[in-house]
């Protein structure tokens, strides 16, 4: 009986041990599921405004009055809001004079996409790009947590230079806002492919 004893419970410290070691597997962050709206455009062609494009029916046009607490050089700054998303997509305009100012306006749009994300960035993709109209410029691909993930600038090397740039009212977080990022991309490149001059 005294052996039966300590029998047992060493047994029932082996079956407590080999207990321990059963494998455990963490489960993945989650993240809220996302509805996407369906792809629609309508077209933006105010009088007085040099451009001309197509934006998604499930977002809306507002005049930028306000340029880092002062007013825009010009009236044809705006900003395409996606409230679902609480994204913003911000576009410039300038009227070119020279063509040192479009170097000049080309070298900004470099420096916004990789001087101010460069410690955050895990890359920076960018892409030349052509439109049937005669458009020109380059489409950034930021990866990482930067504070946008899309941006880009055209020209026609002679009279407009338009640059925009997709933002989030939110921390930025690139695992939670791939997936928005990606649609929204889709509606970038619909905007670019359908700008014209005026």
């Amino acid at each position: 009986m005294k052996l039966l004893i300590p029998l047992s419970g060493i047994l029932f410290l082996v079956a407590f041990i080999s207990s321990c070691n059963s494998v455990y597997t963490p489960k993945p962050k989650g993240y809220f599921a996302i509805e996407f709206p369906v792809k629609k455009y309508q077209a933006f062609d105010q009088p007085g405004y040099p451009y001309t494009f197509e934006y998604p029916t499930y977002s809306v046009i507002t005049r930028d009055t306000s340029f880092f607490g002062d007013k825009p050089e010009n009236p044809w700054w705006i900003n395409i809001d996606i409230p679902q998303f609480g994204g913003r997509i911000y576009i410039s305009y300038k009227q070119i004079r020279s063509k040192h100012q479009i170097d000049s306006l080309a070298e900004d749009a470099y420096k916004m996409a990789h001087k101010q994300h460069v410690d955050i960035s895990t890359g920076i993709d960018d892409s030349l790009m052509k439109t049937r109209a005669g458009a020109e410029g380059i489409f950034y691909t930021l990866k990482g947590n930067t504070a946008t993930a899309n941006q880009f600038f055209l020209t026609d090397s002679v009279r407009h230079f338009l640059r925009g740039a997709l933002y989030f009212d939110a921390t930025p977080n690139e695992d939670s806002l791939g997936i928005v990022n990606d649609f929204l991309k889709k509606d970038l490149l619909h905007l670019i492919n359908t700008l014209r001059w005026k």
